[in-house]
């Protein structure tokens, strides 16, 4: 499949599709989902979702322009399309996920999960037109994880936000927290970029991301646990993800293996 120009020209078509649908979608269900929630008195995840979807709504509808520029590249046969393939892919990946948890906790459709599959046929299919290790493929994929999982822990806080005026302390600790986990979440998506163009920084970066993820998920994660809903939070994964990444990293065999990566043809 390495370097397979006509199988990429198909799935560059196939992503310009899911951008188009990912357009649709997000539009046609925006006020529907927020109407709902402010039918269930739920205000809070109203806003979440009002804020939350338009970004998603802005870079999925980029990410379908993307793959238009990585369709020009594959039908002149250029080295970098594969990879920018693989950009456009990791956006549609969230950009299909993450807005079928506010659906589904409102008993309704869940239509976006088709743009998410449809990103991750995209996703694998660039890796292995691209030539990369499996290796390296296992690694960016459960960094793939990480960045999903801490997008979520950033969406939380806008809807706890709105709830917490009785609670100062930890109403500035939303606010405190809510960009931190985005721009960990893209330092996610950086570091799989890094790592895919064999940059030398990759693991600091990764170091960073996973970092980011803990700083602002354990907090999050924890109090939600012992003090709200006393059971496992949802929001703990990506803070243990990154722990667990940021040790992966730091391992002088995972440093060898992408040293050898990085050499490679």
């Amino acid at each position: 499949m390495k370097d397979n120009h006509k199988l990429g020209i198909a799935l560059s078509l196939l992503g310009i599709l899911a951008g188009l649908l990912a357009f649709y979608l997000i539009a046609s269900q925006y006020n529907q989902v927020i109407g709902v929630k402010m039918a269930d008195g739920r205000t809070d995840e109203a806003t979440s979702v009002r804020i939350t979807y338009a970004v998603l709504g802005w870079i999925g509808i980029s990410a379908g322009a993307i793959w238009a520029a990585v369709l020009y590249g594959f039908i002149h046969k250029e080295k970098w399309a594969w990879f920018w393939g693989t950009v456009a892919a990791t956006i549609q990946l969230l950009v299909g996920f993450f807005p079928a948890i506010p659906a589904m906790d409102s008993h309704l459709p869940t239509p976006t999960l088709s743009v998410f599959v449809l990103g991750a046929i995209l996703w694998f299919g660039m890796l292995f037109i691209g030539g990369v290790d499996k290796k390296i493929i296992t690694l960016t994929f459960i960094a793939g994880l990480a960045y999903v999982l801490t997008f979520i822990d950033g969406v939380a806080p806008i809807a706890k936000y709105t709830t917490s005026h009785d609670d100062p302390f930890w109403n500035g600790m939303y606010v405190m927290s809510q960009q931190v986990s985005w721009w960990g979440a893209a330092a996610w998506a950086m570091f799989i970029f890094a790592i895919l163009k064999k940059k030398t920084w990759s693991i600091p970066l990764g170091i960073f991301a996973g970092t980011m993820s803990m700083l602002a998920g354990y907090p999050l994660g924890l109090h939600n646990a012992f003090f709200e809903v006393h059971r496992f939070s949802m929001f703990l994964p990506a803070p243990l993800f990154g722990t667990g990444l940021v040790i992966y990293l730091a391992l002088p065999s995972t440093r060898r293996m992408l040293e050898a990566w990085n050499a490679a043809e």
